[in-house]
């Protein structure tokens, strides 16, 4: 497949559409001032996440782009029975979660809302929008601007040669197997995750470029996976780079608007205002719904044909049916998602045709109960989909 998705990004380069190089994105700055040290997220009060995560927007600067012109629409589907309908009330109670809305065949099975959340509005995604810039790297490959999965990623970035990322290809930086150490704590204020959008910015490359200058290799590309949000910051950078406009703004035609997105798209920017391809869009419940749709459906027009069967594959395998793929997690069964901390997610289950979306301020960033949880609540909802 990673053959194939070259050959098909080497074909793309002598037919590439044409594409506007303006799209309508609207620069929005925060509306309430908070210091650096309150916007780490990761050590907010219970309070401040659930009142934030539904309103980034009003506390970090970013990119808006409208909602789709045409919006797909979601017709109501088959309730699921009793003791399903039971299970999932009692997880939305349990988990703080703010809204769950499952897609089978494109139809809604369950749409529910919590935390004083609503169909109308945004919730944040943290890492899930991996996943978006994941897919935007597939669009770019089909575009013509990425020749290939192949070329090293100073094709495109020249400002890391000469850095620990040297050498390092596009796939590679796709799979976090760059062989750069990186410390992705959580709960440790030091880690390298807490402090990356601290660093002062220079002019002339984003943040994530000025901090990976500072890393070192721990082991040869390619031969260890250590997942590092940096990376798909830096991902987020080489596709800017390579398509000469924003991501929100290549969002909004290769995701926002074929996927049918029912609401209005928010994405950070960093201090030197480029949007943080391993973080923070803001989005309806029903359009994390879509955006799992869109995947399901093969992303078409805007991948290469047969990128989700790529992106969506342990490209790493951690064994008993997990791994890694491009940006996207992989779970038994053939079936992959999207995570972000504090319990966001999109599980896509092609065998069903289901997709399931959950947003949620959990009581803390990550952990082994927590995902546990999830996981029972998936498998319910999975066993209860039938085929």
């Amino acid at each position: 497949m990673r053959r194939l998705i070259s050959l098909l990004a080497g074909l793309a380069l002598g037919a590439c559409a044409t594409v506007p190089t303006v799209e309508p994105v609207r620069v929005s700055q925060p509306k309430t001032q908070i210091s650096l040290q309150d916007q780490s997220v990761l050590f907010w009060a219970d309070a401040t996440r659930a009142d934030r995560f539904r309103k980034m927007e009003d506390f970090f600067a970013g990119h808006e782009v409208a909602a789709a012109p045409v919006v797909r629409k979601l017709p109501a589907g088959t309730a699921y029975d009793a003791a399903t309908v039971a299970a999932l009330d009692a997880y939305l109670a349990s988990s703080n979660a703010a809204g769950i809305m499952i897609l089978q065949d494109g139809r809604v099975r369950y749409e529910k809302y919590g935390l004083g959340f609503g169909p109308g509005g945004r919730w944040t995604s943290f890492s899930v929008a991996k996943s978006f810039t994941s897919t935007l790297l597939g669009a770019a490959v089909k575009d013509g601007f990425i020749a290939s999965m192949d070329d090293p990623i100073t094709k495109y970035l020249p400002k890391l040669a000469g850095t620990a990322y040297d050498g390092v290809s596009v796939e590679q930086l796709a799979t976090m197997t760059s062989g750069v150490k990186w410390n992705e704590d959580y709960t440790d204020p030091d880690s390298d995750v807490a402090k990356m959008l601290q660093i002062a910015p220079v002019a002339g490359e984003s943040q994530a470029i000025t901090y990976a200058r500072k890393l070192t290799r721990e082991a040869p590309a390619g031969q260890k996976w250590v997942y590092k949000t940096l990376e798909t910051n830096l991902l987020g950078d080489l596709v800017a780079a390579a398509t000469g406009r924003s991501l929100a703004a290549y969002a909004k035609t290769k995701i926002v608007d074929p996927a049918g997105f029912a609401g209005p798209l928010f994405w950070m920017t960093d201090l030197t205002g480029g949007n943080i391809g391993g973080c923070c869009l803001s989005i309806r419940l029903s359009d994390y719904a879509r955006m799992g749709q869109f995947a399901l459906e093969g992303g078409q027009p805007s991948v290469p044909a047969g990128w989700f069967a790529s992106a969506g594959a342990p490209q790493v395998d951690f064994g008993n049916g997990y791994g890694y793929g491009y940006q996207w997690w992989t779970y038994p069964g053939a079936s992959y998602g999207a995570q972000g901390i504090f319990g966001q997610s999109i599980t896509i289950v092609p065998d069903k045709r289901l997709v399931i979306a959950v947003v949620s301020s959990w009581p803390a960033a990550t952990g082994k109960p927590l995902s546990a949880a999830r996981r029972t609540l998936l498998d319910t909802v999975i066993a209860a989909s039938g085929r």
